[in-house]
């Protein structure tokens, strides 16, 4: 049995943890850490400073889920006792018609396997069909560290669309996976794909 996560937004005090769960996953180099923690001082530090109860935005809330001045949606799961076991930052994609990045999702390893990411991009889907989003982009890495990641977004319907060869390092790919909520020009939208 597994225990219900409850998820809501970070808060400044989450700083620490996102490092620890970053950290502990023992796939991101140390300035892939430091990239994700630049990500969150833009999108919850700089954002609004420590947040009240009343900024978390529950898991149903229909209110747009950008940070005021900031392209950055920080979501996190948060075990009973309040302790941050997974998050994930996502954003719109610039310069897109309703495209957005999924550019980080981390489950601390004593907490993978128990449902804790799927329920989080389940909810992040979820926002963005709120929001009309037409498709999610993420970026991974072909690293064999990163086999069980890839395979995490495809039994979620996440499909390659693109492959970099030799992006990140010579023998290192960048792997972009799409999953798309609505099909090219539905709904009337022209679409530039």
């Amino acid at each position: 049995m597994t225990t219900p996560l409850r998820l809501g937004a970070l808060r400044v005090r989450d700083r620490n943890r996102v490092a620890q769960i970053l950290d502990a996953t023992a796939v991101f180099r140390p300035d892939e850490i430091s990239v994700a923690l630049e990500l969150f001082d833009e999108g919850v530090v700089t954002a609004g400073g420590e947040m009240s109860s009343a900024d978390v935005v529950p898991a149903t809330s229909s209110r747009p889920p950008a940070s005021a001045g900031s392209d950055y949606v920080f979501l996190g799961a948060f075990t009973p006792e309040d302790e941050l076991v997974a998050y994930a930052c996502y954003g719109p994609t610039p310069a897109t018609d309703r495209t957005w990045d999924l550019y980080w999702i981390a489950v601390h390893p004593t907490a993978q396997g128990t449902g804790g990411g799927t329920h989080l991009l389940s909810e992040v889907e979820r926002r963005l069909k709120e929001h009309d989003a037409r498709m999610l982009v993420v970026e991974t890495s072909s690293r064999p560290e990163y086999d069980a990641t890839r395979g995490f977004y495809r039994a979620r319907g996440y499909a390659e669309a693109a492959r970099l060869r030799a992006f990140y390092a010579p023998d290192d790919d960048r792997v972009i996976l799409t999953k798309r909520f609505r099909e090219p020009h539905e709904g009337g939208v022209a679409c530039h794909e």
